[in-house]
């Protein structure tokens, strides 16, 4: 429970200080929200994704590929593993493509239909939907958790409390060593947690991430969504009048009142909305949609799905509160209309950058070299004269070969008339970094006009993978620039 804050005695004026003191708290205490279950369309379309998501982030680390787990970021390794795709720190570039395809994603989408990522598949939406669930099961539904908690201390109330946090705690945990199997591989995790024998700092991620999930799905809910996520703050500026959002219909709801099912709205001069704030009962953050959109609105739908059910009941249209456009309400259009306004010059400009980043990211993987080499000058001597006036200078070359696969490599330089390149097919075994010394040569009559000078020269290491009983072919060649210097 939060403490109040300072307490200032505020004095009215002209008025004794003793007599006519008022104390004013300086911090209000949020009520909890109590959000109440609801079926329908878009309740079962959460589920589903609650499903998927969970599905594949659970299911995901045991995944094998070729005799590995398809998907893990080894940090003290240095390689991270995506099914068939390996890379290593300097491919932090491709993370940074995501990142920026992820944010193009959002602004596209939300300039579509307000905030749907919020809505379905957010983790702190999905785990709070999951929390909330377990939360149902064991203390009940919304009037029966506002009645236990405002209880005494009961046996009942003991083990329902208990078994809850029980439940949140399993859940929690679970998510967390989840998460730590995409560092560590999860079945030596796994195996390490059966015999007792987690490493200290598996043993502090897991509780780490355990003890997030607990406190965000669990206690924070709609105030991470309200006060700590950025998006509700900049989500104005990339929905507009013709966005599909959730909307209320006040033209048609207004004035509100209850009735009876068999009154006449018209009659009583009221509208379709009978007030009986079932859509605030079921709202995750707390809203009333009918006060209009609010950053607070995630966008979970859960108010549409209780206001179609009244609707039905009451023999009314649904509708009453639906995704709609601003423009939409106001002009009274219908769907097909305002789909044919979400080709405004800002989807399309989204979409367009959205699609030719997510072209160029696909190119870009799909064109990646399957090996990368550095070279490294000797600059102890950078260029020596050996037998018979032949000027030789030497280079250490590092090939990491980016596959998973065994590669034979085959160095050679050009760019000077009558270069030799002294270098043996150099092995590297998978995901594997090879070293090697190289000696580049350039005889005495080819050197004698280049004296004191330092010349381009260009390195080319060709990749021939090996397959068992068959010749070697070649799969890349890479070049890489370089200098050679000729002494006087």
């Amino acid at each position: 429970m939060r403490r109040p804050g300072k307490v200032i005695p505020i004095a009215q004026a002209g008025q004794a200080d003793d007599d006519d003191a008022q104390f004013v708290s300086m911090y209000q205490k949020q009520p909890t929200i109590y959000p109440r279950a609801v079926k329908g369309w878009f309740a079962s379309w959460r589920w589903v994704f609650v499903w998927l998501t969970q599905l594949l982030f659970y299911g995901l680390p045991w995944l094998q590929w070729g005799g590995r787990q398809a998907v893990l970021f080894d940090l003290e390794a240095q390689r991270f593993y995506i099914f068939g795709l390996l890379l290593y720190p300097h491919d932090l570039i491709f993370l940074a493509a995501l990142l920026v395809l992820s944010a193009l994603a959002l602004f596209f989408f939300t300039a579509v239909a307000g905030r749907l990522w919020c809505g379905y598949t957010c983790p702190q939406t999905v785990y709070t939907e999951i929390f909330m669930w377990a939360e149902r099961w064991i203390e009940g539904d919304r009037l029966a958790r506002m009645r236990l908690d405002e209880s005494r201390w009961t046996w009942n109330k003991i083990w329902r409390k208990g078994a809850k946090h029980a439940a949140w705690l399993s859940i929690a945990l679970f998510t967390g060593f989840s998460f730590v199997g995409y560092f560590t591989p999860i079945r030596e995790l796994t195996s390490a947690a059966v015999d007792g024998s987690v490493s200290g700092w598996n043993a502090f991620w897991v509780l780490f991430y355990g003890g997030a999930t607990y406190g965000n799905a669990g206690f924070l809910r709609e105030q991470m969504c309200k006060y700590m996520c950025p998006y509700a703050r900049f989500q104005s500026a990339l929905i507009d009048k013709d966005s599909l959002i959730i909307t209320y219909d006040a033209g048609r709801g207004d004035p509100r009142g209850s009735r009876s099912k068999k009154a006449s709205a018209a009659e009583h001069g009221l509208g379709d909305c009978i007030d009986c704030t079932l859509c605030v009962q079921v709202c995750p953050t707390g809203i009333d949609i009918r006060n209009g959109l609010q950053n607070e609105c995630i966008g979970c739908a859960a108010c549409i799905d209780i206001c179609d059910d009244v609707m039905d009941k009451m023999g009314y249209a649904q509708g009453l509160i639906r995704y709609s456009t601003e423009n939409g309400v106001a002009n009274g259009w219908s769907r097909l209309q305002m789909f044919k306004r979400a080709l405004r010059p800002r989807v399309l400009i989204y979409g367009g950058l959205l699609s030719a980043a997510s072209v160029a990211f696909a190119v870009s993987v799909t064109m990646r070299s399957p090996f990368k080499f550095d070279i490294v000058k000797d600059r102890g001597a950078l260029g020596r004269v050996i037998d018979e006036g032949t000027v030789e200078n030497v280079y250490r070359i590092q090939i990491m070969n980016r596959t998973e696969a065994p590669q034979t490599y085959r160095i050679s330089a050009s760019g000077i008339d009558g270069l030799q390149t002294l270098a043996a097919p150099v092995k590297a075994g998978p995901a594997a970094v090879a070293s090697v010394s190289v000696n580049l040569r350039l005889p005495y009559a080819a050197a004698q006009s280049l004296q004191g000078k330092a010349v381009p020269v260009r390195f080319e290491i060709t990749a021939e993978q090996e397959h068992a009983g068959a010749a070697a072919t070649m799969s890349a060649s890479q070049f890489e620039k370089s200098t050679f210097f000729v002494p006087r």
